[in-house]
């Protein structure tokens, strides 16, 4: 559910920035409007690109995002079932930790019966190499 309210975080961030975006061209392409007794000289037009929509643009972003919104909302659970949901996952947690508890403890048992087997080993070199020096060595008399 966390990635999910991340994701509809993301969203509406998202939504923000394209309200702010389109905010920013209308000012940019708007035409400045004439007070009584304030006259501003330079230039009168502003520059517009022709080539582009900025409207239909940021009206279909908007829409697509609100679409997303809409949808990520849907699809976090409902207050009545997450008890509920709650419940059965950690039921499963509980199971899946009591697998795992019993795996790592015959993992661990296994280990254990291994490494007495490799000490005794290690032993009997040692005491086979305390031996061939011991009757490889002059005898004193």
């Amino acid at each position: 559910m966390a990635d999910r309210l991340t994701q509809l975080q993301d969203t509406v961030n998202q939504q923000a920035e394209h309200f702010c975006n389109s905010i920013g061209i209308l000012q940019q392409c708007s035409v400045p409007s004439k007070f009584p007794g304030f006259e501003r000289t330079g230039s009168q037009t502003p520059q517009q690109n022709q080539q582009e929509d900025y409207a239909q643009l940021f009206s279909t972003l908007i829409s697509r995002c609100a679409k997303d919104i809409d949808t990520l909302i849907e699809s976090l659970p409902s207050e009545e079932s997450s008890i509920e949901l709650q419940v059965q996952a950690l039921k499963r947690l509980e199971i899946e930790n009591q697998e795992s508890a019993e795996k790592l403890e015959e993992v661990v048992r296994k280990g254990e019966l291994l490494l007495e087997k490799i000490q005794a080993a290690l032993s009997d070199i040692a005491q086979s190499q305390l031996d061939m020096q011991y009757s490889s060595s002059p005898k004193k008399q």
